[in-house]
C-alpha cells in the first residue's frame, strides 16, 4: 500500500569532530554548490548535459478545439484556463505552458520562468512552503566499523535546534562509482553495514562499487499525526501555535532533510557530490521527488512505488490512492491547502508529471510494480511519459521505452539519456529486484 506501507568542499577538521558554519549565508559561500531555493531567485544552475537528438513529443500540445467535449472544457475552466496536453488519452496540464499562456520554447525560458512557476505552484497547492535554510548547521561524526560513519546533523532555526542521523558506508576497495542516499522512513538502517535487507541491501550496494547513505526520516519528522512536528519543524515554528495553513508537513520536512544530508555529502572527502542519487520508496519516494525537484545538486532522483502525490498522475484520482484518501489517512504529510483538492483533483493547477519534469536535466528514475494497485502503476507510467517534453528542451527527450503503450515489458530496465523506468512484477515494495535494476542502470552516466 502506497500510503500505509506495510514494511514498511572544506574538509572536516583533523579530529573528525564537529564541523560548523556560523551562518547559513557563510556556509553557502563556502560550499561548492548552493541549494536552489524553492520558488527560485533566478534560474536553476545548469547541470552538465551532453548533446543529444531531440525526439518528437509524445503528447498533443495543441489547445482545445471548439469541438472539445463539455468535460474537457470544464477541466480547463477548473484549472483557470491553463493549457493542457494529452498523454495516451489522459488530459493533463501542459508543463511547457506559462501561466500567462505563452509556450516555453527554450531551456532559458524554462529555467527562468516556467520552473519557478511550477515550484511555487507545488509549494502553494501540494507540499506546502518548505523550511528555510537553517541559521546554523553542524555535523558531528562518529566512526563506525568497516570505515562507516554515523553523522548527527544538527540544524538551528529561530525556535531552537533539532538533530537527525545520517549513516554513510563507502566501499573499501575502490572510489565509489556513485552514492545512493536513501530517505529511510522505516528506520531500518543501523550502524552495521552487514545488516542488509531487500529494502536496504548495503553489502550488495558496496560490492557493486557504490557508496550508501541513509537518512533517518523518523528523526527528521516522526511519521505520526500527533508528533510529526517534534523533529525539525518545531525548530522553525513556535511549538505552542498551530502551523500556518500553507506550511509544509512531514513529506516536505523529509525532503528538506535530504538536502541537509546533501550539505554533508558534498563536503565529504570520500564522496563525489556530482554523483549522488536521492532515492525513496513509497512515502520516501514522494519526499525524494520533492527533494530532487527543489535541490538541483541531486543529479539522479529515484522514485520507487511512490504512488499518490509521488509519480502517479493526480488526475487519475479514481485509480489507486486518491487525494481524499491519502490526506484523510495521513493528514500530517501535507498542508490543508492540498486537502482542498480532495473532491476536485482536476482543478489542481499542477500534476505529478510536472514534478518529474522539474528534475530535468537530471536523471529521473521511476520504478513501479504490477500488483501495486494502490500506487496506480499505470498512472506512474503515464506521468513518466508526460514529463518527456521538458527533457526534450535539453535534447534529452528519450524515455528509453520500446513502446509507449501500457503495460511495458515487466522486469526490464528502460534507460534513455536522462530518464529511466521499470515495471517490476509483484507487489508494493523496494526489493532486491528493484535494486538490481538501479545498480545495473548506469544512472550516473549519460
Amino acid at each position: 500500500m502506497t500510503g500505509n506501507d506495510q514494511h514498511e568542499p572544506g574538509r572536516p577538521p583533523p579530529d573528525g569532530g564537529v564541523r560548523r558554519c556560523a551562518t547559513a549565508a557563510a556556509w553557502l559561500m563556502a560550499s561548492a554548490t548552493a541549494l536552489i531555493l524553492v520558488g527560485g531567485l533566478g534560474p536553476a544552475p545548469e547541470r552538465s548535459v551532453p548533446g543529444g537528438a531531440a525526439l518528437a513529443l509524445i503528447a498533443d500540445e495543441e489547445p482545445l478545439e471548439d469541438s472539445s467535449t463539455e468535460a474537457d472544457a470544464a477541466t480547463d475552466d477548473a484549472t483557470g484556463g491553463a493549457a493542457t496536453m494529452t498523454v495516451e488519452g489522459t488530459r493533463v496540464p501542459d508543463p511547457l505552458a506559462l501561466d500567462n499562456g505563452d509556450t516555453v520554447e527554450s531551456v532559458q525560458a524554462w529555467e527562468r520562468q516556467r520552473r519557478p512557476e511550477l515550484l511555487d505552484a507545488f509549494q502553494t497547492h501540494v507540499y506546502g512552503q518548505s523550511l528555510p535554510e537553517p541559521a546554523d548547521i553542524a555535523f558531528d561524526e562518529q566512526t563506525l566499523g568497516d570505515g562507516g560513519k554515523k553523522v548527527a546533523i544538527e540544524v538551528t532555526g529561530p525556535e531552537g535546534s533539532a538533530s537527525f542521523t545520517l549513516r554513510l558506508f563507502v566501499p573499501a576497495s575502490s572510489e565509489p562509482k556513485g552514492t545512493f542516499l536513501l530517505i529511510d522512513h522505516r528506520g531500518s538502517v543501523g550502524d552495521d553495514p552487514n545488516s542488509s535487507s531487500d529494502y536496504a541491501p548495503v553489502t550488495t550496494i558496496l560490492d557493486q562499487g557504490y557508496a550508501f547513505a541513509a537518512l533517518d526520516a523518523e528523526e527528521v519528522a516522526p511519521d505520526d499525526a500527533a508528533s510529526y512536528r517534534s523533529g525539525v519543524l518545531d525548530a522553525f515554528y513556535p511549538s505552542g501555535q498551530e502551523l500556518p495553513e500553507d506550511a509544509g508537513r512531514a513529506i516536505s520536512a523529509w525532503a528538506w532533510g535530504a538536502s541537509r544530508a546533501m550539505d554533508y555529502l558534498q563536503d565529504d572527502p570520500d564522496i563525489d557530490p556530482s554523483k549522488v542519487a536521492v532515492i525513496g520508496h513509497s512515502r520516501g519516494g514522494k519526499a525524494a521527488l520533492w527533494a530532487g525537484a527543489q535541490d538541483t545538486r541531486f543529479p539522479v532522483v529515484l522514485s520507487n512505488n511512490s504512488g499518490s502525490t509521488g509519480a502517479k498522475l493526480a488526475r487519475r484520482d479514481e485509480a489507486g490512492e486518491s487525494i481524499a484518501a491519502i490526506t484523510a489517512q495521513f493528514p500530517h504529510w501535507f498542508p490543508p491547502t492540498y486537502q482542498d483538492y480532495a473532491d476536485s483533483p482536476d482543478s489542481l493547477p499542477v500534476d505529478q508529471h510536472e514534478l518529474l519534469a522539474l528534475i530535468a536535466p537530471g536523471r529521473v528514475v521511476v520504478g513501479s510494480a504490477t500488483e501495486d494497485g494502490n500506487a496506480d502503476p499505470q498512472g506512474e507510467f503515464l506521468s513518466y511519459l508526460a514529463a518527456e517534453p521538458v527533457y526534450d528542451l535539453y535534447g534529452l527527450g528519450d524515455t528509453g521505452l520500446s513502446s509507449q503503450s501500457w503495460p511495458p515489458t515487466t522486469d526490464k530496465g528502460f534507460r534513455g539519456p536522462a530518464m529511466s523506468y521499470h515495471l517490476r512484477g509483484g507487489e508494493h515494495g523496494l526489493t532486491s529486484a528493484d535494486w538490481a535494476i538501479y545498480l545495473q542502470g548506469e544512472l550516473f552516466l549519460r
